[in-house]
């Protein structure tokens, strides 16, 4: 078995497939298997590959997939490489060699359990990407800048940022990851960028979690203002709001 490994990036990944496919044409889709780098159980019969980027080979990829298949189907490739899942990559690969097949029905062969688990996949991330959208919470430091940290399963600060972009495109803003130590940095009136940062950085950014505005005491008491204790149940606010995703928000804290 050849094990196709590449960094835990969207564009890597287009090159980890590209170069995965090439060996498969000699040897077999069957012997062939694709994961992000960290996740490898090795083994002595399987030979492992890590995969660099290569802009030549992330560009064919996403054009072949666009113009072969179709755009549905670029957009379960996307998701799926955004998900913690560990089998996420590898079927985002099983999807392709469907759909390369069958082209743009193949988002409506619900019977192939390529595109079942895809789906799946794209589903679980976009759920997750809705939810933070709702809990992320801002501080703001000395007024200046607002901040929000969170710490997602899957690799959705980028698709959370999006929503903020559009309602707070006058304001200097980043959306931190803790668990991927990046951040979505947005200036005033300009395009936003991805920013990594060390674990020194790191240190410095969640002191900015501490620093309470004029807002936050509001936010608080509002929150506990509009809640009634005789119809509490926590149950069904565990299930609207999981206890993982309370860790960052304010009136949580």
């Amino acid at each position: 078995m050849y094990i196709f490994t590449c960094e835990d990036r969207f564009e890597d990944m287009m090159c980890c497939i590209y170069q995965a496919w090439e060996k498969a044409l000699k040897v077999g889709h069957g012997c062939v298997r694709l994961e992000k780098r960290g996740e490898e159980q090795p083994s002595l019969f399987d030979e492992y590959v890590h995969v660099e980027y290569d802009e030549e080979e992330y560009k064919k990829v996403v054009r072949s997939i666009k113009k072969k298949i179709s755009n549905e189907a670029y957009a379960c490739v996307y998701y799926a490489c955004l998900s913690y899942e560990k089998d996420a990559l590898d079927a985002a690969y099983r999807f392709l060699i469907s759909g390369f097949k069958a082209g743009s029905d193949i988002a409506y062969m619900r019977t192939d359990l390529a595109v079942t688990r895809i789906k799946d996949i794209r589903r679980r991330v976009v759920h997750e990407t809705r939810y933070f959208t709702e809990f992320a919470r801002f501080n703001s430091i000395q007024g200046k800048v607002y901040v929000c940290h969170l710490e997602p399963k899957s690799d959705v600060i980028y698709e959370v940022s999006l929503h903020f972009a559009d309602r707070m495109p006058s304001e200097n803003w980043m959306i931190i990851d803790d668990n991927r130590k990046k951040a979505v940095v947005h200036p005033v009136n300009n395009s936003m960028y991805i920013r990594n940062f060390t674990d020194e950085d790191m240190l410095l950014l969640q002191k900015t979690e501490n620093m309470e505005d004029e807002y936050t005491d509001m936010w608080k008491t509002f929150f506990e203002a509009i809640a009634i204790k005789q119809r509490r149940n926590t149950e069904c606010q565990r299930n609207l709001m999981p206890l993982w995703m309370r860790k960052h928000v304010t009136e949580f804290q």
